[in-house]
């Protein structure tokens, strides 16, 4: 049913004073049953119930309070104690029963026009049964019924309970006069802030905000506390997160007052949520050009270029809010955090020790700080700063996954496991602790189970890609390789920017001998993360076994710039040198590596060959007998028919030292 204004407005006498009389003359020549609705705020219907009660002093006048929602309003009354005695009764509250239904939450916006072409899909169950009921009021309640409403409520009856609407006597509209208006408007700005607009019930927030509408469209509110109503309408709508009517709100707010930093910054943190970012920022840049000191929106501004990577330029608007506010946790914790993707490890831990000085229980910096020294390798004080975590929030299944990946990490495989399945019983649906579990059981030899857990993982979050990663490494532990190949693919497809995945399939495909397209996945992981010193050390291998030695050594450098203690890394160079038969450096090379690992057999073994070659026989023949004193068989064999060796081949020292 579709309701033009002419038809609302026919019943309709002159306002104030006028509309008054033209109620009580109703009341007073209604005998018996008659259905009457008044459009007023409940202030005024308050007001309004004791004006009647003094006017109409020769009837027996009720008061019906409904204060939640009802199913059978019938009910409700014929179970009155003096229904019988009453000749007219109020009703208030009854919009109530209409608070949990979608569509009052989406009444963002709308005014007195294209209020009654709405399209209505849910019909409230005291409406279904007021339809119902309609000819059972008319013949057992001798009574003319006050409906006492807001304006959204009355649309309800319009358009869901036409039945019973229809045998209305009349229809009054009070509105709310410039001092009642500005009473209600002072309340409802002071009634609430951010943090308790998230404790509230989708009904309780509806009801806020259907009340904030009819404030903004009154004909006598004024530009001021509209925009402060339309500021909080935002708020409500932000906190149920219905983003683009919060949107709709600022842009309103911003149509009152384009000069509003705080309405340019909200507007900002609603795009930010909704992923838009870019329009995120032009919007912190408005408010900003207002007010330059604006330590939020740098802040905020920091937030949302970090999460379209460009790490620069958010540690310059972070370094902007600090120079503002240097005493802010969370934007220390932020600079962190875009140090740390720069690579930046060491600042990075600096700034994250900033923000817990400020707030020694800040869980995210924390947090943010065993990340870091994770992945800068620095294990015993990343465990440390995640038990710190567990110990502010020891319910936190995320503090507690990560500890166990450092003891995992540490060696340390069982306390690990005992760390993620605290977080499973905690939440069972965390796809992150199904994944590291899974790995912890793959390390303890549980093979089968290990799989099962990734599996898990992936049912539960299809788009995790550390799931999809782990699941790939498992397989290729297992042998199948091609099959943890496809597994890479998929975790390249959801996070390509994720060097950890581009690493591990470096590997397979190393592994499997496929050495250009190895190469070039390192180089991928290696774009995104140039300090990874076991990537550039496996890119080195599939250079090496491609022949291309000069590549190979210039791998293992990076290497040893990042590691220099890296004893697999200097042999390697080693090799490299000597198939390029500079058997000098490569010399030095090994004896870098017996300074740090003297039982390293490879490098006395490949020393040996490298004398052998520049036809130093005693050295030669030296390293050889320390190669084969740690691994006598091995060595014995292998160089019987080694050709490093022919030129010493007939030395009686030689034939002795084979044959042992």
């Amino acid at each position: 049913m579709t309701l033009e204004l002419t038809d609302w407005d026919q019943d309709l006498p002159s306002q104030g004073d006028e509309e008054y009389q033209a109620l009580v003359r109703t009341l007073n020549f209604t005998e018996g049953f008659g259905l009457l609705f008044v459009r007023c705020s409940p202030a005024e219907g308050e007001q309004l119930i004791t004006k009647v009660k003094e006017d109409i002093p020769n009837k027996n006048i009720e008061v019906l309070r409904v204060e939640q929602a009802v199913t059978n309003l019938y009910e409700i009354i014929d179970n009155l104690d003096n229904k019988e005695k009453t000749n007219i009764l109020f009703i208030t509250g009854l919009e109530h029963s209409f608070y949990k239904y979608e569509e009052c939450k989406n009444l963002t916006g709308w005014n007195s026009r294209d209020i009654y072409s709405y399209s209505w899909k849910g019909v409230p169950p005291v409406l279904i049964n007021l339809n119902q009921q309609r000819e059972r009021f008319k013949e057992n309640f001798n009574i003319c019924f006050v409906f006492l409403l807001p304006i959204f409520a009355i649309k309800y009856f319009i358009q869901r309970a036409p039945d019973f609407f229809d045998w209305r006597s009349g229809l009054f509209e009070f509105p709310i006069d410039s001092e009642t208006l500005e009473q209600e408007s002072s309340r409802m700005m002071q009634d609430g802030d951010d943090e308790k607009y998230l404790t509230l019930t989708p009904e309780e927030r509806t009801q806020q905000i259907i009340a904030i509408q009819e404030l903004i469209a009154e004909d006598h509110q004024t530009h001021d506390r509209q925009y402060d109503l339309l500021i909080k309408l935002g708020k409500l709508h932000s906190a149920g997160q219905h983003y683009k009517e919060v949107i709709a709100s600022y842009d309103k707010a911003l149509e009152i007052k384009p000069d509003s930093q705080e309405a340019w910054f909200f507007r900002g943190n609603t795009l930010r949520n909704l992923e838009r970012n870019e329009e995120a920022i032009t919007s912190y840049d408005k408010a900003l050009s207002i007010k330059p000191d604006y330590h939020e929106a740098w802040k905020h501004r920091g937030i949302a270029l970090r999460r379209l990577e460009r790490y620069e330029e958010a540690l310059n608007s972070f370094d902007k809010a600090l120079e503002i506010k240097p005493d802010d946790p969370r934007s220390w914790n932020n600079r962190g955090y875009a140090l740390r993707r720069l690579g930046r490890y060491e600042e990075a831990i600096a700034s994250y020790e900033k923000a817990i000085q400020i707030k020694p229980d800040y869980n995210d910096a924390w947090f943010n700080k065993g990340d870091c020294q994770y992945y800068a390798k620095d294990l015993y004080n990343a465990l440390y700063s995640f038990e710190k975590t567990v110990e502010i929030e020891p319910n936190n299944p995320k503090n507690l996954t990560e500890k166990g990946s450092v003891l995992m990490e540490l060696g340390q495989i069982e306390e690990a496991l005992k760390c993620f399945n605290q977080a499973l019983e905690i939440q069972p649906l965390l796809s992150r602790s199904w994944s590291s579990k899974g790995v912890a059981l793959y390390l303890l030899g549980h093979h089968e189970e290990s799989l099962k857990c990734h599996i898990r993982a992936i049912e539960i979050q299809s788009d995790n890609p550390r799931a999809w990663t782990n699941k790939g490494w498992v397989l290729t532990g297992l042998g199948y390789t091609e099959e943890g190949l496809i597994c890479y693919e998929k975790a390249i497809e959801i996070s390509p920017n994720d060097y950890v995945v581009w690493n591990n399939k470096g590997d397979a495909l190393l592994h499997l001998g496929r050495y250009e397209e190895a190469i070039r996945s390192y180089d991928k992981a290696l774009k995104i993360h140039p300090s990874l010193y076991y990537t550039w050390k496996n890119r080195g291998n599939a250079l090496k076994s491609l022949g291309n030695y000069k590549e190979a050594i210039t791998s293992y450098t990076k290497v040893l710039d990042i590691q220099a203690d890296n004893h697999q890394a200097w042999n390697n160079k080693g090799d490299a040198l000597f198939h390029l038969g500079h058997y000098e450096e490569a010399i030095n090379a090994y004896n870098k590596v017996l300074e740090m690992k003297s039982d390293f057999h490879q490098a006395w073994y490949n020393k040996a060959c490298s004398y052998s070659l520049q036809g130093n026989i005693e050295q030669a023949l030296e390293n050889l007998q320390q190669a084969i004193n740690l691994n006598p068989d091995k060595y014995r064999e292998m160089v019987k028919t080694d050709s490093d060796f022919d030129s010493i081949r007939d030395d009686e020292r030689f034939q002795e030292l084979i044959q042992g």
